[in-house]
């Protein structure tokens, strides 16, 4: 198991190692916090790697959103109570239906050209994970740490435990610059995968998070009107 395998483990066990240990040994030693998924998308290469996947697959991007259209547009012809959904009885319909392998077909397309593209983000993630342990050996070394822990581990830690921008410098420091092409036979890893989907669930939350702002500041009493009305 390497030791970003490590960090990433569940964290009832971490905690159950730190009580475990005698109180003479707890007191030894410097203890951190890192949050893996903040401390990437905090670097450099992590933030252009992905400008550049929305910039080299344009054109899949693009493919895929028609597709995508053309996918709603078929749906819709199922949709007889017009609740924007396709229930178990319009569904039982639809695959009698002369379109329904044309529909199969838009799907199965638009799976593939997803693939790519998420396949493009992780492998830019892959890159920069590779130098993850030397990182935050680095880091450590440098501070003295010898225990480092997930912050959801903890129910609490003083903000000088958290270490995530020190080891953030430290892979700017290593990774300047990803790419986004994998090459020809590269499969994703398991690891690379599901630091990937963390991250997404990271952007879409703080997505979600910046468009409540707005509509709750667009609300307020004295809120400028919008341009053009």
């Amino acid at each position: 198991m390497t030791r970003f395998a490590k960090l990433t483990a569940p964290a009832g066990l971490i905690l159950a190692a730190v009580a475990a240990l005698p109180a003479s040994a707890q007191v030894q030693g410097n203890i951190a916090t890192v949050d893996i998924p903040r401390t990437i998308i905090g670097t450099t290469a992590f933030q252009t790697g992905y400008e550049q996947v929305n910039t080299t697959y344009a054109t899949q991007n693009e493919l895929r959103r028609t597709k995508a259209q053309e996918r709603q547009t078929m749906l819709t012809k199922f949709d007889k109570n017009g609740d924007k959904q396709v229930d178990e009885t319009e569904q039982a319909a639809m695959q009698k239906s002369p379109d329904f392998p044309k529909l199969q077909a838009l799907e199965q397309e638009i799976q593939a050209i997803g693939n790519q593209i998420d396949g493009a983000r992780v492998f830019a993630i892959e890159q920069i994970i590779v130098q993850y342990p030397s990182a935050l050996q680095d880091v450590t070394t440098k501070d003295k740490i010898q225990f480092v822990i997930d912050p959801s581990s903890l129910l609490f830690a003083p903000p000088e435990a958290d270490i995530t921008a020190k080891v953030t410098a430290a892979l700017n420091a290593r990774v300047p610059a990803v790419g986004v092409v994998p090459p020809a036979g590269w499969q994703p890893s398991r690891e690379g995968v599901q630091v990937y989907q963390e991250i997404q669930q990271r952007l879409i939350a703080a997505q979600i998070a910046q468009q409540q702002q707005q509509a709750a500041a667009a609300q307020q009493p004295g809120a400028p009107a919008p341009v053009g009305r």
